[in-house]
């Protein structure tokens, strides 16, 4: 099959012709349309080239039918809650009718808080401001694995806290879990839904059940599960869940905080603000309860609205139709990238099954090569986009024997089995010819030496002169 895949002149088995074929029948074009689906890249050896984005875990692109939408209610743009005026209702109404859209899409019990954020780090660190005190004191520890973002990581270790090492089989992590529950004192289990590095699914439901046996409450990062199956808490009886905008096909990175609300009610305000209470004094205040006790300033509107709008569409998708697609892509890249010598396809649990376990995010190393190196190969020779680094997961990172980094493909919606085809060509091309250009570090970031491609005119930057960027994958 990959041999075909990697190099046209190959030869190409009748099985792996008819693979191939009904792969293509089900993920030869995207399942929905996206922006930017046929931006051109620039070639470094000259030429343009269909971006391949493989980059969806990070910031997916947005619908066009989000996009659409934006440009229907931009006009309408006002000040919310407090606003006479009828651009001002027009808003109010769409941000507060977000929240019921949200509420329905995660599977909402009816008096459940739907806080929005500014992503889901926001989200979960909010969260962390609402956990219960008594007599001054925290009523219990969050318990959270080494395997998660740091999203979910780094906002317990600011409270009472417990950390525990996943095992190598998803078997053997839940019942880590449930010896560390029995000892007592836990009062919220923190997990994600889905592995932002390997794109591995936690068993949500099993979790959660584990949890309240054990007097805890579960939260949930969602911000890789959403995007890619669908969250029913009422059914998984899940306490909290939190997701990201931006990885759900909507821009302007607004995020959201769904769960129960009497934590939320008597937690610390998470922005102290105007919106935020019922009475200022020059002296104290009287903090509001619902969302508009987290909500301080004025709101993302825009955010709120076009995330929810993206969570309409996606709970709109033929849910076979939806899971086929993105497995067809995972499969196909997962058997590609496992044939060509040198390459290691990275897991966490070894019971993982890649047709029911995974969502659309694969992570892999070259023997030899700088991930770094591969991806910036990848972009300048093939017009590949993928993320390399360790994605805001160190301890899962240097758990998987990779503390320097990996690479990462990550697809969904928009994505096609080109998208796919072009990586493995990539690679398989690494392996067998080394790379085409030379290329240096320049600002902590590998780049092609001599590179004389350019930005739209609007872009501040050329290639290669940017800073190194941050941890952004929330």
């Amino acid at each position: 099959m990959t041999t075909a895949t990697v190099s046209p002149n190959a030869a190409i088995t009748t099985e792996a012709a008819t693979a191939l074929d009904a792969r293509q029948a089900i993920a030869g074009r995207p399942l929905a349309a996206v922006t930017g689906a046929e931006i051109q890249a620039p070639l470094i050896a000259g030429g343009h080239v269909r971006y391949a984005n493989l980059d969806y875990g990070a910031s997916a692109p947005a619908l066009s039918v989000v996009s659409a939408y934006l440009n229907e209610i931009l006009p309408y743009y006002a000040s919310v809650h407090r606003g006479a005026g009828y651009a001002s209702q027009i808003s109010t109404s769409v941000y507060e009718n977000a929240r019921s859209i949200v509420r329905d899409f995660v599977g909402g019990r009816p008096d459940d808080s739907v806080i929005f954020t500014r992503n889901t780090t926001d989200s979960l660190n909010l969260l962390a401001g609402c956990l219960p005190v008594a007599d001054g004191r925290h009523a219990g520890d969050v318990l959270y694995l080494d395997i998660e973002h740091h999203a979910n990581l780094l906002p317990w270790q600011g409270v009472p806290h417990r950390s525990i090492v996943a095992a190598d089989t998803i078997a053997g992590t839940i019942e880590a879990v449930r010896a560390e529950l029995e000892q007592g004192g836990v009062s919220l289990l923190a997990i994600t839904g889905a592995s932002n590095v390997t794109g591995e699914i936690l068993p949500v439901r099993a979790l959660a059940t584990l949890a309240h046996q054990h007097g805890a409450r579960i939260v949930v990062d969602a911000a890789q599960l959403a995007p890619h199956r669908r969250i029913d808490i009422s059914a998984d009886d899940v306490d909290y869940v939190a997701f990201s905008g931006h990885k759900l096909y909507a821009p302007f990175g607004a995020g959201v905080l769904v769960g129960r609300p009497d934590w939320l009610d008597a937690g610390v305000p998470h922005l102290a603000g105007g919106g935020a209470v019922k009475e200022a004094r020059l002296d104290g205040v009287s903090w509001a309860t619902g969302p508009a006790r987290h909500e301080g300033g004025s709101p993302n509107v825009l955010g709120a609205a076009t995330l929810a709008r993206a969570t309409q569409v996606i709970a709109g998708l033929d849910k076979d139709r939806w899971h086929a697609h993105e497995s067809a892509i995972r499969s196909f890249l997962v058997e590609g990238l496992q044939d060509i010598d040198g390459v290691t396809v990275h897991q966490i649990f070894k019971d993982t099954n890649a047709d029911t376990d995974t969502i659309g995010v694969v992570n892999f190393s070259v023997e030899g090569y700088d991930a770094g190196l591969v991806a910036a190969y990848l972009s300048a020779e093939h017009g590949v986009g993928l993320r390399d680094g360790r994605f805001c997961a160190h301890p899962l990172l240097k758990r998987l024997g990779l503390p320097s980094g990996s690479l990462r493909a990550s697809f969904g919606l928009g994505s096609r089995l080109e998208d796919a085809e072009r990586l493995l060509a990539g690679i398989a091309k690494l392996r067998r010819d080394g790379l085409g250009w030379d290329y240096v570090v320049d600002a902590g970031r590998w780049v092609p030496a001599n590179d004389t491609r350019t930005y739209p005119h609007w872009a501040p930057n050329t290639p290669g002169t940017a800073g190194a960027a941050p941890c952004i994958d929330d």
